[in-house]
């Protein structure tokens, strides 16, 4: 049984003028995306800042998560650390939250080896007891999960169900999915590869799309495994540049500049992340425009 089937939203952590978390906003955009058809809520992900969030505010918006959405849809915590001891710790007290399954991503800076990454992501999965998706994102972390490694963590791991593959690289992907031989659930990590991921038996895609455009999200990956391949090829190709758009600065850069031309009014990212150059949000406004989100 996968944790969810579709789009989830990585969601942004919307913030004050001061910098303190706005959980009225959240709140806000939470029942936003439950009311555009999303599928799961990943909180404190990389696109919610969890990188410069406190440990006090890291939990604080997992339990206003888990609260706000009530059982609705399924609630996915992210509690990575290249701290193992740290990240248990945040994947302890987020199962206590209630939440249905957290996303670890890889140790950032200090580039575990493969063992190493068997090591730290058991150590983690046997402090708890709900699943966990591993993340995959080497672009960020200077970290990538191998095929064996993930395949070796998910057949010896009772509790490691799925992986979240941002790697980019389609045929590391499709080596991973037919040494896992349907032992491991697939989701896509970058919006611009939904249908390639879901070609492959992917379950859906953890997006950042999805903060902007829930209902479409939802609907590429809905048609798709609905047997319209061509209507879900159409609506991933069209999505292209606005998802190019979301991803010429770091993100959540981008995508915190898109709720707030939608008027969400969520504020810019904390330090050193900074605002979106003014250039580059004439571009962005103009493929919002081109794919109707704005």
């Amino acid at each position: 049984m996968s944790i969810f089937t579709g789009a989830g939203v990585a969601i942004v952590t919307p913030m004050k003028e001061n910098k303190e978390v706005d959980y009225d906003k959240l709140g806000m955009l939470i029942e936003e995306q439950i009311a555009g058809s999303t599928d799961a809520i990943i909180i404190c992900g990389t696109t919610g800042e969890s990188s410069t969030l406190t440990n006090e505010e890291h939990l604080s918006c997992i339990q206003y998560c888990v609260q706000k959405v009530a059982g609705r849809i399924p609630v996915i915590a992210g509690t990575g650390s290249n701290c193992t001891e740290s990240a248990v710790f945040l994947s302890q007290e987020a199962e206590k939250a209630g939440v249905d399954a957290v996303l670890l991503v890889t140790p950032y800076y200090n580039k575990a080896t493969q063992n190493g990454l068997i090591a730290h992501f058991t150590t983690i999965a046997n402090s708890i007891s709900v699943p966990v998706i591993l993340y995959n994102v080497p672009s960020r972390t200077g970290c990538n999960i191998l095929p064996e490694t993930a395949v070796t963590l998910a057949k010896s791991v009772e509790n490691i169900v799925a992986i979240k593959e941002a790697s980019g690289n389609i045929s590391q992907v499709a080596k991973l999915m037919q040494l896992a031989d349907g032992c491991i659930d697939l989701y896509s990590g970058n919006d611009d590869q939904i249908v390639p991921i879901l070609s492959l038996g992917g379950k859906g895609v953890i997006s950042v799309l999805s903060n902007v455009a829930p209902k479409q999200t939802h609907d590429i990956v809905d048609k798709f495994l609905n047997g319209d391949v061509k209507g879900s090829c159409e609506l991933q190709l069209k999505a292209i540049p606005l998802c190019d758009a979301l991803f010429c600065e770091v993100n959540p850069i981008p995508v915190k500049a898109a709720l707030n031309l939608q008027g969400k009014g969520v504020g810019t990212p904390k330090l050193p992340l900074t605002e979106m150059e003014a250039a580059h949000q004439e571009v962005l406004a103009q493929a919002m425009k081109d794919f109707g989100v704005l």
